[in-house]
């Protein structure tokens, strides 16, 4: 069955929570096979399955067409702090096999049951100088190959914190396209907190704009931390600005600490109530439950799909680029728009000066100073005579990512330095320039760049 056509024709219905519906079942030390994978539910896939299998039943008979893998957590990142890093790619592939199973056993010509390969944000922000991007990718290369060798239908990439996180599991994933010669599906779903946006402090413009690029990415969406209450305007933007399909997993409202433990009080009906809203009124085309909701959310809202059709949209992406917290439009009114020059090292003697000082905090005030006198996008260049331009390109962006509010332009002749710009940067960057000087070859490698990181470019004829 083809998900995406399927998709086009009715409102799919998710699953609902992992982690909390496990909580209930009572689970011990020995259930996690020992004190040390305590807490480790996806290694529940090894020591006990049937609680895995249980967990899965109870969400398709309540009616889910699609069934989360159990393995959010089952990257080497994650696992290293249990010492079984090692175990990522078998975790994550035994995760998929028994998802796989269950769905099989559910799904029918007329109600076919799918399995999403449930990819977690880790316990890294890439943004913060946690983790290398490679390192990253390479994390998510292993976990996603264990999820499509075991079957899945589409990927979720979910609970996405950090910009450029997101960008190291869509890597990894094109590299596992092109190597297996086979793409499915893929869900990138954000994480928005109470404060309005993601933990590094991303707004859903930014989100989406750094997203929407990316051509592997077939569903756009939002899960986690909040109620759909707090959601509605942000999902709106998604359904008003893309037109791809949009997603949407809330949890059973904003947790409550009650003697010490996570109390949902959203309920079924209410939940109801929230999807068929955004479903009807908004134009989101997949739901489910996350943190909080269990089997009676889920069989509360499958009616939704027997009642409500896929809702029209006419969402047109406004091209734009990003920074990690908000974006900037390539049409603002009035024109034109403003590119700060004076972060680079050919056109600035005190920029200049400042970088052979290796004075970071004074590069980001003058970054800051251009924002404050209008500038939309600011040109980053650090190439001068004697100097390492692939090192000091990587302080300077680590840096300008986090500090500078307004989107960057890469400025280099250099694909590595361009490159090395693109790890460290998770907005929406354009690269300048591409040019045929020096033949296709080149650019040819500058325009994979731009595909691999979902950059923009400026062409130079």
């Amino acid at each position: 069955m083809d998900f995406l056509k399927i998709l086009k024709e009715k409102i799919l219905i998710f699953d609902g929570a992992t982690g909390s519906n496990l909580q209930t079942y009572n689970l011990t030390a020995d259930d996690f096979g020992g004190r040390e994978y305590e807490g480790c539910n996806e290694y529940l896939c090894i020591s006990k399955p049937e609680a895995v299998k249980k967990l899965h039943i109870s969400f398709l008979e309540a009616g889910a067409d699609i069934i989360e893998t159990n393995s959010f957590g089952s990257t080497s990142i994650v696992l290293n702090e249990y010492n079984i890093p090692n175990l990522d790619y078998e975790l994550s592939l035994r995760a998929a096999k028994i998802a796989k199973e269950c769905a099989k056993d559910f799904s029918t010509n007329t109600k076919p049951r799918f399995v999403a390969g449930s990819v977690g944000p880790t316990t890294k922000l890439p943004s913060l100088g946690h983790i290398s991007f490679n390192d990253m990718e390479e994390s998510y290369y292993r976990h996603l190959s264990g999820l499509f060798d075991g079957g899945v239908d589409l990927f979720s990439i979910e609970t996405c914190q950090d910009l450029l996180q997101i960008k190291c599991a869509l890597s990894a994933a094109m590299r596992l396209f092109r190597e297996k010669k086979k793409k499915i599906p893929v869900i990138v779903s954000v994480t928005i907190e109470t404060m309005g946006t993601m933990l590094m402090g991303t707004d859903i413009s930014a989100a989406l704009t750094t997203i929407e690029p990316y051509d592997i990415v077939d569903i756009v969406g939002m899960n986690c931390a909040t109620g759909p209450k707090e959601m509605e305007e942000n999902i709106r933007y998604l359904c008003q600005n893309s037109p791809k399909p949009v997603f949407c997993m809330p949890n059973a409202g904003i947790p409550e600490n009650i003697g010490g433990k996570a109390h949902y009080h959203l309920t079924p009906e209410e939940l109801n109530k929230w999807l068929t809203h955004f479903s009807t009124d908004i134009g989101v085309n997949l739901i489910g439950g996350c943190c909080g909701t269990g089997p009676e959310h889920i069989r509360a809202i499958t009616n939704i799909s027997e009642r409500i059709s896929p809702k029209e949209r006419n969402a047109e992406y406004t091209p734009a680029v990003s920074s990690i917290y908000s974006i900037a439009t390539m049409h603002i009114d009035p024109a034109p728009v403003l590119i700060g020059e004076r972060c680079n090292a050919n056109g600035s003697k005190q920029f200049r000066q400042l970088l052979e000082k290796e004075d970071y905090d004074a590069m980001v005030n003058m970054a800051k100073e251009q924002i404050k006198e209008g500038a939309h996008i600011l040109d980053v260049c650090v190439a001068f005579v004697g100097r390492d331009e692939v090192r000091d390109m990587e302080e300077v962006v680590k840096r300008f990512n986090t500090s500078v509010s307004v989107p960057l332009m890469f400025d280099s002749t250099e694909v590595k330095v361009l490159e090395t710009a693109l790890q460290n940067y998770a907005g929406r960057a354009i690269i300048n320039s591409i040019n045929f000087e020096e033949g296709t070859e080149k650019a040819g490698k500058i325009l994979d760049l731009a595909k691999k990181f979902g950059a923009a470019e400026v062409c130079l004829s």
